[in-house]
C-alpha cells in the first residue's frame, strides 16, 4: 500500500477517536474519519506505517444503514463533532461498545453485568462553550478548532449550545471589532483577546461571559464593552475577565476580575443551588449530570447511617446530591476555587453533614487512611488520566464497602477497576452514560464491592 494510492474499503468497526475501521486486500488495518460501520467506500490513502494506514473517503459506494444527515455546515472542517455523520441510535451502539472492549480488553473483566447505556438529547444540550478567538481579514472571528490544530473555524451557530450562546458571541466579536482589540496570537504573542467563554445554568438561565486575554491593557474597553452586553442579554449576571499571560493550551489564568454583576452565576443540580465561577468544574450536560448522580446514588444504596468519601469533589455536586441520604459527606478537590465553590453550595443549600478540603485527592485520601478514617463509601470522580496510585493504594486501606467510579474515560476507568479488583475488590454492575452526544466522549458509573468486609 502506497501514499495517494485509492482502494476499496468496507468498514466493519469503530475507534474511540470516532473513525471508521476497516481492512485491505492484504489484512492492514485502514482509519478512514466520517464513515460508519456497514460504508463501503473508495478511500484513498494518506499516510501509511508498518501497521496501519489512514486513508479518507474519495466516494462512497455503498452508505450504511447507519449514515445520517449531519445537520451542521461546519461539521466536516470543525473539530468538535465526531459522530454527526451517523444516526444517534449507531452512536450509541459505538460508545456502548467501546466501554465493554475497554472493561474487557484493558481490564480483563468478562462477566461484568453491563446496564444498557442511557442516551441524552442530542442538541443545545450544552451548558458551557469555549470559543478561541482569531483574525481574518482584519477582523476578529471565533469559533472552534479544526481537528488535530489550532485554525479556527469561524462559526457560532453550533447545534451542541444554546441559541443564545452563538447571539452573545456575535455581539461580543462586533463591539470588540468596534473598540480595534487586536486577537491574541499564539505564534508570536502578541495580541489581547484569546478566548470568550460562556457558562449558562441549564435550570437557572443564569449566564456567564467570559473574556480570556492575555493582559490588562484593555480593560477599559472590555468593561464597556460588558456593559453593552448585559444592557441587551438580561440572563447575563456575571462579565468576567480572566488574565492568562502563560504561552499555553491551558484556557482560563489564575486571576479573574468581575467588569459586570456577581462574580458568580448559580443552578439547580439535583435540587440543590450550585454556584459557579469560571473556574468550577460542573459537567456540560445537567439532564444528564442528573442521570449520572441518580445513577450513583442508587449504586449507592445509602441508607442515612454512611460516611461518603468523595474524590476529585469539584464543586461538590455529587457530594451535596448523596448528603439528603447520607450521615456525612468528605469531600477532596485539588483545585481552590472549587472547593470555595463547594463550601458556599453547602451553605445555600444549608448541608451540615459535609465538609471540603483542598488538596491532592491522593495526598488527602492517605492522610484520612493514616487518621484511621474508615468511610463506608467512596465515591470517586477523576479527570481523563483516571486516579493515581497514591488514590488507589489510600482507597484499599481505608476499605470502604462500596466505591462508586464516575469516569469520563472507559480506558482508564478499566484500569483502575482492575487494580481495585486485583486489592479486594469485586466489580458488580457498571452503565455507561452519553453526556455528550455528538462527540467520542462517554461517562462510565461502575459500582465495586468489597470482597471481604471482615478482612
Amino acid at each position: 500500500m502506497k501514499k495517494n494510492e485509492t482502494i476499496t474499503l468496507e468498514i466493519t468497526g469503530m475507534t474511540a477517536e470516532g473513525n471508521g475501521v476497516g481492512r485491505s486486500g492484504d489484512g492492514m488495518a485502514v482509519f478512514v474519519p466520517l464513515t460508519a460501520v456497514g460504508d463501503i467506500i473508495s478511500c484513498r490513502i494518506v499516510k501509511v506505517t508498518k501497521s496501519y494506514a489512514y486513508g479518507i473517503i474519495d466516494r462512497i459506494i455503498t452508505p450504511s444503514p447507519d449514515r445520517a444527515e449531519s445537520g451542521c455546515p461546519v461539521s466536516e472542517k470543525c473539530g468538535g463533532c465526531t459522530f454527526r455523520h451517523m444516526t444517534y441510535s449507531a452512536e450509541l451502539a459505538v460508545k456502548d461498545k467501546l466501554v465493554r472492549d475497554a472493561f474487557l480488553h484493558l481490564g480483563g473483566f468478562s462477566d461484568i453485568p453491563f446496564e444498557d447505556i442511557c442516551g441524552s438529547d442530542e442538541d443545545f444540550y450544552r451548558n458551557k462553550a469555549q470559543y478561541p478567538v482569531a483574525e481574518q481579514d482584519g477582523k476578529l472571528i471565533c469559533g472552534f478548532y479544526s481537528k488535530r490544530s489550532h485554525r479556527v473555524v469561524a462559526f457560532t451557530d453550533c447545534r451542541l449550545q444554546p441559541k443564545i450562546f452563538g447571539e452573545i458571541t456575535e455581539e461580543c466579536l462586533k463591539l470588540a471589532n468596534e473598540k480595534n482589540i487586536p486577537a491574541y496570537s499564539e505564534e508570536n504573542g502578541s495580541g489581547v483577546l484569546r478566548h470568550i467563554y460562556i457558562r449558562r445554568g441549564f435550570r437557572s438561565g443564569e449566564t456567564m461571559v467570559c473574556f480570556v486575554v492575555k493582559d490588562k491593557s484593555r480593560l477599559g474597553d472590555l468593561k464597556a464593552i460588558s456593559e453593552k452586553i448585559s444592557d441587551r442579554f438580561g440572563d447575563v449576571k456575571s462579565v468576567i475577565l480572566n488574565v492568562n499571560p502563560n504561552n499555553t493550551n491551558v484556557i482560563l489564568g489564575a486571576e479573574n476580575i468581575t467588569l459586570f454583576g456577581s462574580d458568580e452565576i448559580r443552578d439547580i443540580l439535583c435540587g440543590k443551588t450550585i454556584t459557579l465561577s469560571p473556574m468550577s468544574f460542573y459537567q456540560v450536560n445537567t439532564a444528564q449530570a442528573e442521570k449520572l448522580y441518580r445513577c450513583g446514588m442508587d449504586y449507592a444504596e445509602l441508607t442515612g447511617n454512611e460516611t461518603v468519601l468523595d474524590l476529585y469533589c469539584g464543586a461538590g455536586t455529587i457530594g451535596l446530591a448523596f448528603s439528603d441520604k447520607a450521615k456525612k459527606i468528605i469531600g477532596c478537590e485539588i483545585v481552590p476555587e472549587a472547593i470555595e465553590n463547594a463550601k458556599r453550595n453547602a451553605e445555600l443549600n444549608k448541608v451540615k453533614n459535609a465538609e471540603f478540603y483542598c488538596g491532592d485527592s491522593g495526598e488527602l485520601a492517605a492522610k484520612l487512611a493514616d487518621e484511621g478514617t474508615v468511610p463506608d463509601i467512596a465515591v470517586i470522580d477523576p479527570p481523563r488520566k483516571g486516579c493515581g496510585k497514591l488514590t488507589l493504594d489510600s482507597l484499599v486501606r481505608m476499605s470502604p464497602a462500596k466505591i462508586v467510579m464516575i469516569s469520563c474515560n472507559p480506558a482508564t476507568a478499566a484500569r483502575d477497576a482492575k487494580y481495585l479488583a486485583e486489592n479486594g475488590y469485586l466489580v458488580k454492575k457498571a452503565k455507561a452514560f452519553d453526556l455528550f452526544p455528538k462527540t467520542g466522549h462517554v461517562e462510565t458509573v461502575v459500582l465495586m464491592s468489597k470482597v471481604n468486609l471482615n478482612k
